[in-house]
């Protein structure tokens, strides 16, 4: 079984349902995306990537797929303050409420799948003034390997 080509058809799906070809620029990307899954990669760090093995998609290309994908939720936008957008794969594993730990010192992103804001959620949302949709929060600090 292929996780990237079975995945492929997935997104494929997706696409047609909304209107959009899986074009091979965007198979190209989505298989750079699938292929790094536990990345956090910048539309750059794509481009990289992606123009090793097609070497005539643009940037422009990627940032206008990337948009895309993050309007049929396929991926999920992500900020962490290093002044590039990230980006996730959406596993359609339901919401998308997770932390993540990041390196000050190497960059590295490590996500922690424990949600203890469910309680504080519904305790904002109580009074009827305000419906959270999704939360995000990072953690700043040092990981292992760098602490040694």
């Amino acid at each position: 079984m292929n996780v990237v080509k079975d995945n492929l058809a997935n997104y494929r799906d997706v696409l047609k349902k909304e209107g959009y070809k899986l074009t091979y620029q965007r198979e190209a990307i989505l298989k750079v995306i699938l292929e790094n899954k536990d990345e956090h990669l910048s539309s750059e760090e794509i481009y990289k990537i992606a123009s090793k093995e097609h070497p005539e998609i643009g940037i422009a290309t990627i940032y206008r797929t990337m948009l895309l994908f993050e309007k049929l939720k396929i991926v999920y936008k992500l900020n962490f303050d290093d002044g590039f957008s990230r980006y996730e794969l959406n596993l359609g594993t339901g919401d998308h409420h997770h932390h993540h730990l990041i390196c000050l010192n190497c960059g590295k992103v490590m996500e922690v799948e424990l949600d203890l804001l469910d309680s504080l959620e519904k305790e904002i949302e109580k009074d009827g003034k305000f419906a959270i949709v999704d939360h995000n929060v990072q953690f700043y600090g040092y990981c292992s390997d760098c602490i040694k």
